[in-house]
């Protein structure tokens, strides 16, 4: 099922995708260092007969899209692909010297470790077991009599981290930052977004089509025959319909004001009275639940509606479903491949499943992120670059506090507090300063889908303990293996962890230009995400409260709709129709964009490179900055896949991220010369003013 919840978190570089690799200065066998395997700016990867002003993302990429293509395991491929392919060994070797270590205590995290990851690689065991390691589960299903019995297998279901109809979670006060109470956010579709259920033409129709298909497949392996799997398949659909058309879409999603809807446990029992809450709570383990913030009201009332209309048989129907289709991943390979066809092939057009030892790696990593990322720090992370990366924050912090001090368009008033904000945004680089505890968690070697639960009941209980207690400051929202970076509204923080440390992003032996240009721009990127259309409601303490004039909100908003226009023009065939950007949807993560690009390259050009005219590879300082950028974004990617993020992602495609934001900075201009007449040339006017 499709997870929104890192929404409600996080603003994170990378969105919906992330990639777990491990961070290496250099490479221990040979002890060569990676830059000195390749130039942080590859000319062999460019298409130089590309008029830049035309395509800058292919000018600075075309040769490596040309000699790259999309691996069949792999919906798109990309640089955060080339690092997860060069470095996932890293991990496995890791992996590996732990999986042999027989001496390792019972109970330690090294021992949670390879027993997770052998339960995970047992194949034989896994296939001699089908689908009876989920049958006890599924007894408990086909128990079910009453609306009682229901609601019990329901909260079963949740502490497994199985959420039918909704997510529950640990959630900052949005406008209460210090306490944490109990989040919901809508759940209970199998599709990628609500809008596949109604969108019109071939493609949308044809995937409902197929969804049905893998539907009454997955009945199938679960022991029915055709006839009855087609007439559960019809039942799933038919409720997920139901509940598709009672969720918010994915812009209303972007409304942080209107997902706040704080209730008391009694006003909740009031709004969703089919639903005993003080007991639903206390079976997942929140039973200090006093609060809690309803993201979509509309979608809890309708689910309340359907508990008392959909028949008990029809909801033992979708709750089997959902089991299966959580489990699938752990099980035998009929439904393994049955899973992955309709998930992998069918919505994202990959053709040929991972290497099982990376999906099991990930499987691991996941379950015990912190386990693992401890033991990942020690043996790959230098401290030279927390050190480094703490500097260039600092530089940037330093650049847009210029930058917001000489706003044309913003009061002193505002300004002000805006520079308080930006003061106060606390920063984490590479791993958390307390690692987490791991021993109430119990792994055993002989049962993969036992660990998993094991796994996620144990997370679950994590999550819920939380409620109710003081906000930890120290708690990370990744782990330090993560591709990734993020910036939380509600912490007023941003996060860096150790993985995105290392090239194309970070380079411990790479001029200023490439650095500035990289991982410089992800830092600037983070910090306008606290000032972003979302990120500006909230004030330097991260509570939600108005502190922006009426003149400067108006003022913002009119000038962000310059960036929506431009971003709502970019379109492309593919399946034969057209499909464009969401401006609207994508338009937080191109205002960080933006402000991310001239953030960091005001703080570039105080750089004593910045100051020279000298070359390197015939290019100059600001042309490297700029290439540094683009070359982040390369990747090719399945149309299947393209839609997908299209209708559900708000981050802009590579190729829009590269020719969006960076023809919106005149020093882009100067720096490639992109004259009037080039495809993509703006006119001074055409250019948002934002930060």
């Amino acid at each position: 099922m499709f997870n929104k919840l890192k929404k409600v978190l996080f603003h994170s570089l990378l969105g919906l995708s992330v990639v777990a690799v491990a961070f290496s200065c250099k490479n221990k066998a040979d002890g060569e260092s990676q830059e000195a395997a390749a130039p942080a700016i590859d000319r062999a990867n460019m298409d130089l007969q590309v008029n830049p002003g035309d395509d800058f993302f292919k000018y600075a990429n075309g040769a490596w899209m040309a000699a790259n293509e999309i691996p069949a395991d792999k919906s798109r491929f990309g640089a955060f692909d080339e690092l997860q392919e060069s470095t996932n060994q890293q991990l496995n070797d890791l992996i590996a010297e732990i999986s042999k270590d027989s001496s390792a205590a019972e109970g330690s995290v090294k021992q949670k470790i390879r027993d997770m990851y052998i339960s995970g690689m047992d194949t034989v065991a896994i296939e001699a077991a089908g689908i009876t390691p989920i049958a006890e589960e599924l007894k408990k299903i086909d128990a079910i009599a009453t609306k009682e019995d229901l609601l019990k297998e329901m909260m079963n279901l949740q502490s497994i981290g199985i959420s039918p109809l909704f997510y529950l979670y640990a959630d900052q006060d949005k406008k209460n930052s210090q306490s944490v109470i109990a989040g919901m956010w809508q759940a209970g579709i199998g599709l990628p977004d609500r809008d596949y259920y109604f969108e019109e033409g071939e493609y949308f129709a044809n995937m409902r089509n197929e969804y049905l298909t893998h539907l009454k497949n997955m009945f199938v392996l679960l022991g029915e025959d055709e006839a009855t799997a087609k007439a559960s398949a019809d039942v799933v659909f038919g409720i997920e319909k139901r509940i598709a058309q009672n969720s918010n879409t994915n812009m209303e999603n972007r409304d942080e004001v209107a997902l706040y809807n704080l209730i008391t446990l009694d006003e909740l029992q009031k709004t969703a009275p089919n639903i005993n809450w003080k007991e639903f709570f206390a079976a997942i383990g929140a039973q200090t639940v006093t609060q809690i913030n309803v993201s979509q009201p509309k979608h809890l009332k309708e689910v309340n509606a359907m508990l008392k209309e959909v028949s008990i048989n029809d909801w033992k129907t979708f709750l089997r479903w959902n089991l299966l289709s959580n489990m699938a991943s752990y099980l035998n390979s009929a439904v393994v491949k049955e899973d992955f066809h309709f998930y992998s092939t069918v919505l994202s057009g990959v053709t040929e499943m991972k290497p099982r030892w990376k999906n099991v790696l990930a499987v691991t990593s996941g379950s015990m992120g912190e386990a693992m990322g401890q033991l990942y720090v020690e043996k790959y992370f230098p401290a030279q670059a927390k050190e480094r990366m703490l500097k260039l924050v600092e530089n940037l912090k330093v650049s847009m506090g210029e930058r917001i001090q000489d706003l044309q368009w913003m009061e002193e008033a505002t300004k002000t507090k805006a520079l308080e904000k930006l003061n106060a945004i606390n920063v984490k680089v590479g791993y958390p300063d307390k690692w987490r505890d791991y021993s109430g968690l119990n792994i055993v070697a002989n049962s993969y889908v036992e660990n998993v639960i094991a796994a996620r009941r144990f997370n679950v209980l994590f999550e819920m303990n939380k409620i109710g207690k003081p906000l930890d400051p120290l708690e990370w929202g990744m782990s330090p293996q993560t591709v990734n970076a993020y910036y939380s509204p509600n912490r007023n923080e941003i996060v860096f962890p150790a993985a995105i440390l290392q090239p194309p992003f970070f380079f411990m032996e790479a001029d200023d230009a490439v650095n500035y240009g990289a991982i410089g721009v992800v830092i600037g990127h983070e910090m306008t995400h606290g000032f972003d259309d979302q990120g500006r409601l909230y004030d330097k303490n991260g509570n939600m409260i108005v502190w922006w004039s009426e003149k400067d909100s108006t003022e913002f908003a009119n000038r962000t709709q310059l960036l929506v226009e431009q971003y709502n023009g970019f379109k492309v065939q593919l399946q034969g129709a057209e499909y464009g950007v969401d401006g609207d949807l994508t338009l937080g993560e191109n205002i960080a964009d933006l402000g991310g690009l001239l953030i960091s390259y005001q703080a570039f050009m105080k750089t004593e490179q910045a100051k020279s005219t000298d070359k390197i590879d015939d290019f100059t300082a600001a042309q490297r900055f700029f290439l540094a950028y683009a070359q982040v974004w390369r990747q090719n990617i399945r149309e299947q896949e393209l839609i997908r993020r299209l209708k559900e992602d708000v981050h802009s495609p590579g190729e829009f991220r590269v020719n969006g934001a960076l023809f919106n900075v005149p020093q882009f201009y100067e720096a490639f010369n992109i004259q009037a007449g080039s495809k993509l040339y703006r006119t001074p006017e055409q250019i948002p003013v934002i930060w």
